[in-house]
């Protein structure tokens, strides 16, 4: 095992965790219902395909630290599992990127006039009830994540590794679900950018 790289303080650490996941989702909340009318010079989907690109980093990053981690390789893991976090914290900012300049994107909205209609609905058949499922599912679940990861991690960096392993049965399913389902909401909601 690793010595411990930090010592422990559950309440600071608690405040601290709790804290930056309440300011991480309101600022998400609040963000996503605002939108930049800015001129960058590029696409600003560029901003979905970037997150696109890190949450798959982010799922093989995730089962390359589970194989670490089974085969005892506890300082590769640890290098590992800080660069997914952050991966996930460059993630945030270009998803908050990415809504607050293209706003929001309508699944089977063909003819890009905010309204789905009965035509454009037919049309995306029955993969619109697969990709409801997945964002159904994908939202919550992403949103209650990071104080997960969090705590997670603080169990291991103050060498806590009971109680790390214990939480990461319950962290890691969730976070590489997230990071897959945020691939494949990319991949199904992309066709309909404008």
């Amino acid at each position: 095992m690793l010595k411990p790289s930090f010592q422990k303080n559950d309440k600071k650490a608690r405040l601290l965790i709790y804290t930056v996941s309440f300011v991480v989702f309101a600022a998400v909340v609040l963000l996503s219902r605002y939108q930049l009318k800015l001129d960058l010079g590029f696409d600003v989907h560029l901003f979905a395909l970037a997150n696109a690109v890190i949450n798959s980093a982010v799922a093989i990053l995730l089962v390359a630290g589970l194989m670490t981690a089974k085969r005892k390789n506890y300082a590769v893991h640890k290098r590992i599992m800080l660069t997914a976090m952050a991966l996930s914290i460059l993630f945030l900012v270009s998803y908050i990127a990415h809504h607050l300049l293209a706003g929001e994107t309508l699944y089977g909205d063909i003819n890009h006039d905010h309204i789905v209609s009965e035509d454009e609905k037919a049309a995306t058949g029955s993969l619109r009830y697969v990709y409801y499922f997945i964002l159904a599912t994908h939202i919550p679940l992403a949103a209650i994540i990071l104080p997960f990861i969090l705590f997670t991690a603080y169990r291991a960096l103050i060498g806590e590794y009971a109680q790390h392993k214990k939480l990461t049965r319950i962290t890691w399913p969730v976070w590489f679900y997230v990071a897959v389902t945020g691939v494949l909401v990319y991949i199904l909601i992309s066709p309909y950018y404008n």
